[in-house]
């Protein structure tokens, strides 16, 4: 993606989500100019960290006595709890010179825990502060650190290059000299060179796959970016064919909510699933059932209806998981749904008499 389209998708993750963006781009195509932009035309305050220049003491404070307990300074970086809405701006992450420095930030770009701030050793960040991190890949032509998979696995990966055209509206609105922009009009091939792919070792994951669906809740991006933001999740491959299935309406399995609410409209297409597409709706229906037990009147005769339409293999098996979830037992198993629950009922007792 070029500058604007960086700019684009900065704006979604950091306003809508808790997720640490990572852009990787070689030197000058403009990826601090960027995070800048969308900073000062958003209205967030900017705090750079230039990882390359700092140590764990610059970055977890200077410890302190109070009685017998040991305490860390706040470091003067660090965004106050009431202090503006503010991006960090972790630089460099991959030229920090020691191990330890590393792994000292690798806690603070890591997304919070559900329910919890984001943290650096003592230090909590109040939500309303965001982090983002830049670095140059390694290709070889930069003097970096290798980042391990477990550091990669927490952030989104978003690969910027030059483009032309965007440098060009860059150039035109802070007024640089004529001769320059007309000169690259006519030599675009004198922008920054590409170098070799930016590639990283990113690869599906749960982490990752949790992160899409962070994304997917809560931010919206054009067509054409959001299989690049994808990619820098799962990787290209895996990105391809979850866009596939995504575009691909007659092979995607029902959902729990489809079934439970909509049942009336996807009755028919319940009966028709294959086997394997029946099963990834069972287990969608199990695990809300695990997570929230409790059906309205209506969801209760949609789930047994559902069940009726399984053919008999599959039932025995949906039946058998769901009757081990007390509340949800306790509906199928009235006298009302005996026409279709009463035989996988008597095979599994059978079963469990042998």
């Amino acid at each position: 993606m070029n500058i604007a389209q960086l700019k684009l998708v900065l704006r979604e993750i950091l306003a809508k989500t808790d997720l640490t963006p990572c852009v990787v781009g070689h030197r000058g195509v403009g990826k601090t100019a960027g995070i800048i932009q969308v900073c000062r035309e958003d209205n967030w305050r900017y705090a750079s960290l230039r990882l390359g220049q700092m140590e764990v003491g610059d970055l977890v404070g200077i410890p302190y006595r109070e009685g017998d307990v040991m305490h860390w300074s706040r470091p003067s970086w660090w965004p106050a709890d009431d202090d503006p809405p503010t991006v960090v701006h972790c630089d460099e992450l991959n030229r920090a010179q020691q191990e330890d420095t590393l792994q000292a930030i690798f806690q603070f770009v890591e997304p919070p825990i559900e329910g919890e701030p984001r943290a650096l050793h003592t230090h909590r960040l109040a939500p309303r502060h965001k982090v983002v991190v830049t670095i140059n890949p390694p290709d070889g032509s930069y003097q970096v650190a290798t980042l391990d998979r477990a550091l990669i696995d927490r952030m989104v990966m978003l690969y910027v290059e030059s483009d032309h055209a965007c440098w060009s509206r860059y150039a035109a609105e802070r007024g640089l000299d004529d001769g320059v922009r007309q000169f690259l009009s006519a030599n675009t091939n004198l922008l920054a060179s590409q170098g070799a792919p930016m590639d990283l070792p990113v690869e599906p994951t749960e982490r990752a796959w949790e992160m899409i669906s962070v994304l997917r809740r809560n931010c919206r991006f054009p067509g054409d970016l959001e299989m690049e933001v994808y990619s820098g999740i799962v990787g290209r491959e895996a990105a391809i064919m979850f866009m596939r299935w995504l575009a691909d309406e007659r092979h995607r399995p029902l959902t729990a909510a489809d079934i439970l609410n909509n049942w009336p409209q996807v009755a028919e297409k319940a009966a028709a699933q294959r086997d394997d597409i029946q099963a990834a709706t069972m287990t969608d229906l199990t695990a809300l059932l695990q997570a929230s037990p409790v059906l309205a009147p209506e969801q209760e005769e949609h789930l047994v209806a559902y069940i009726a339409c399984l053919p008999r293999d599959l039932r025995f098996g949906f039946v058998k998981t769901l009757l081990k979830i007390p509340a949800v037992a306790q509906a199928i198993s009235q006298d009302k749904y005996d026409t279709v629950v009463f035989d996988a009922i008597r095979a599994i007792s059978e079963e469990a008499q042998r």
